[in-house]
C-alpha cells in the first residue's frame, strides 16, 4: 500500500452511512458502477467489472473467452501461481513458458509452446513490467490464439501509448494489499467485447438472472460463482484511483535518478525494459553474471541496512515452487482435475524452465518509492554502490 488517508475513510463513511453495503438491491448506480465506469475511462476499454480479486477477475477472462477442458493457456514461469490456477478453475491446463531478460514472456518460447490446443496466452506484466506486446500480439494472430493481459502488477501502466490490460482480448488487475493502489483485496477485469462481458459478468455473479441488467444480457444465463464486490471497497477504489497518475509519476521520476545513477556500474546491468516510459517503475531489477554474485551484493547489502532481494526468493511466483501444479493436483477432486484429465497429459518437473530459474537467481530487485525524500534516495544509492565495490 502506498498512499491512503482521511479521504479514504470519508469514503468508507459516507457508504456506512448510506446503509447501502451491497452493489445491488440498492446499489445501483452506486460506488461500483461508478467506479466501473471510471477504471474503463482510465484503460480506455468499453466494459469493466469489478470484482473480488486479481484472482476472481483471471478466472472470469477465462470463462468470458469461453476457455474450458482440453484447451491449453500458455502462462509464464515467473508470475504468481494465480495466473496459472485461473486456467485451471475453468477445466483448461496452463503450459509453462519461459521469461526473458525482461522479465516477461519470452516471446520466442511462447510460440514453441504452441499446440492444436493451444486457446489462449496469458502475458504477466510483472513488477510493472510491460510484456513485449507487439510480439505477443503478432504471434497470437498468426496461430489465432486469445490474449488475457495479467497486468495485475501493473495498474496504471502503458505499452507504446496504450494502457497495459486494454491491447489483448481480456485484461485483469489486482487491487489487494501490496499493488499499486489498493481497497486490502480486489480486482478487475476489463475488455472492449460485449460478448466477452456478459460471459465473465455471469461467471462473476451467479445471481446475474435476478439483477435489474439481465434483461440486457443476450447470453443465455449459465451457473455462475460469487465474486462480487461490495460498495465500502469501491467508495475506497475511487479515490485511489484519483490517486494512481501521481503515484505513477513519483515511481518513474525516482527511478530514473536511480537508473542514470547506477548505469555505469560494472557489477550488474539494468534489465531491458519493453517500454521505459510505459512501465510502472515500482521495482528496478539488476542483473549479475552470477547468483554467487547476487548473494554477495545482498550480503553487502544487508550490512548496511537495505533490504533487497532476489526474485528466485519469492516463493509462489516461482513456478517450480506452484505445489498444486507440480504435483499434478488441479482441483478438489480428481473427476474434475484438468491436470490429470488432460490428453495427452502435461509434464511438469521443477527444472523444466532453466532459462527463467537462470534470470531469476541472477537478478537483484530494490524496490522504489513514491514518499522517499531526495537525501533517503542519496543514501540508498550511495549504499548500492559501496556493495556492489565490495560484492
Amino acid at each position: 500500500m502506498y498512499i491512503m488517508g482521511k479521504e479514504e475513510v470519508e469514503a468508507v463513511r459516507r457508504v456506512i452511512e448510506s446503509k447501502v453495503l451491497f452493489r445491488y438491491g440498492g446499489g445501483e448506480c452506486g460506488e461500483t458502477d461508478k467506479f466501473e465506469r471510471e477504471w474503463s475511462d482510465k484503460i480506455g476499454v468499453k466494459h469493466t467489472i469489478a470484482m473480488t480479486s486479481g484472482t476472481a477477475a483471471l478466472i472470469c477472462a477465462m470463462a468470458g473467452l469461453g476457455i474450458g477442458p482440453g484447451d491449453e493457456v500458455i502462462v509464464p514461469a515467473y508470475t504468481f501461481m494465480a495466473t496459472a490456477l485461473a486456467p485451471l478453475a475453468v477445466g483448461a491446463v496452463p503450459v509453462l513458458a519461459e521469461i526473458d531478460e525482461s522479465l516477461t514472456l519470452d516471446p520466442q518460447d511462447f510460440e514453441r509452446k504452441i499446440t492444436p490446443r493451444t486457446k489462449a496466452v496469458a502475458p504477466v506484466d510483472m513488477c510493472g513490467l510491460p510484456c513485449d506486446m507487439d510480439a505477443i500480439m503478432e504471434i497470437a494472430g498468426k496461430h489465432n490464439i486469445l490474449v488475457v493481459e495479467d497486468a495485475c502488477q501493473a495498474l496504471g501502466g502503458a505499452y507504446r501509448g496504450r494502457r497495459l490490460g486494454s491491447i489483448g482480448d481480456v485484461g485483469a488487475f489486482s487491487f489487494n494489499q501490496y499493488k499499486i493502489i489498493t481497497c486490502g483485496e480486489g480486482g478487475a477485469m476489463v475488455t472492449n467485447s460485449a460478448e466477452i462481458y456478459e460471459r465473465a459478468l455471469i461467471q462473476h455473479d451467479g445471481g446475474c438472472a435476478f439483477r435489474e441488467h439481465a434483461s440486457d444480457i443476450g447470453t443465455p444465463f449459465f451457473a455462475g460463482l460469487n465474486f462480487r464486490i461490495n460498495e465500502i471497497l469501491s467508495a475506497i477504489l475511487r479515490v485511489q484511483l484519483t490517486r494512481l497518475d501521481g503515484i505513477l509519476s513519483a515511481l518513474r521520476d525516482e527511478k530514473r535518478r536511480m537508473m542514470e545513477e547506477l548505469a555505469s556500474e560494472t557489477v550488474f546491468s539494468l534489465n531491458p525494459i519493453n517500454d521505459t516510459e510505459g512501465e510502472c517503475a515500482t521495482t528496478l531489477a539488476l542483473l549479475f553474471e552470477s547468483p554467487e554474485t547476487v548473494r554477495s551484493f545482498l550480503e553487502q547489502l544487508g550490512k548496511r541496512g537495505v533490504s533487497a532481494y532476489s526474485p528466485i526468493n519469492s516463493d509462489r511466483h516461482v513456478y517450480s515452487n506452484w505445489e498444486p501444479v507440480m504435483q499434478k493436483r488441479g482441483a478438489h477432486h480428481p473427476a474434475r482435475d484438468p491436470l490429470r484429465l488432460s490428453k495427452p497429459p502435461l509434464a511438469y518437473s521443477p527444472d523444466m524452465c532453466p532459462t527463467t530459474l537462470s534470470v531469476l537467481e541472477r537478478t537483484v530487485y530494490l524496490s522504489t518509492s513514491p514518499t522517499r525524500s531526495d537525501e533517503e534516495l542519496k543514501n540508498l544509492l550511495a549504499c548500492v554502490k559501496e556493495a556492489a565495490a565490495r560484492a
